[in-house]
């Protein structure tokens, strides 16, 4: 029996993934989440999945944070990162980041459990053409590996450094005192080896989706 986790934050869509493919894989259990936080959960919960169908842009999980973790924390699992950004880029640096496979999300259903398939028999899977197209970056493997260590409340400081905030404006934007995002700051920077905020934004931004 498959065991999937479809990770997705819009209902519509688990659903329309669920409905295409139960026909099409037998004695099929699929379990739902709809953030970084309760990916994890479930994740934590059951060791026995399969296979993750991950989108990119859940919450908590953007610059590619949610497929940073997943992939570190639970190596063992395959994912499949289904998404509409689709770009070049955006594929390039997915599938250096650890994923299996990529697929649109305009993907006809017997395509995705083509790819599904071949993806859980230990082969990566892309669109047609796109192979030839992309280009692995592996620099951002190394900052990918130092963002993947970050607390989440750490990382959304950093968030917030890229958006030129001060750290007055991020107490208050995540309910802490200004110590706390100081020492958040702290440990942004041991963690990056950096020095500075500009340091710290420049690496961060090398995982920018381009969408």
């Amino acid at each position: 029996m498959a065991k999937f986790l479809i990770a997705d934050d819009h209902p519509l869509i688990r659903e329309a993934l669920i409905l295409a493919l139960r026909p099409l894989f037998e004695n099929i259990e699929i379990i739902q989440s709809d953030g970084l936080d309760s990916t994890l959960k479930a994740l934590q919960q059951h060791s026995d999945f399969d296979l993750i169908l991950l989108d990119l842009n859940m919450p908590g999980c953007d610059n590619f944070y949610g497929l940073i973790r997943v992939t570190q924390d639970f190596p063992q699992i395959p994912v499949a990162v289904i998404s509409a950004s689709d770009s070049v880029e955006v594929v390039s640096k997915v599938m250096s980041l650890g994923a299996k496979g990529f697929i649109p999300k305009a993907t006809a259903t017997q395509i995705i459990a083509y790819a599904l398939k071949e993806i859980m028999h230990g082969n990566n899977w892309l669109p047609e053409g796109m192979q030839s197209r992309i280009e692995h970056l592996a620099p951002i493997i190394d900052v990918a590996r130092l963002i993947g260590e970050l607390t989440p409340k750490q990382f959304q400081v950093l968030k917030l450094l890229q958006k030129g905030l001060l750290n007055k404006q991020i107490a208050f934007n995540l309910h802490i005192t200004e110590a706390t995002v100081k020492a958040h700051i702290s440990r942004v920077f041991r963690q990056l080896n950096v020095h500075t905020r500009t340091q710290a934004v420049l690496l961060f931004k090398n995982l920018d989706i381009v969408e």
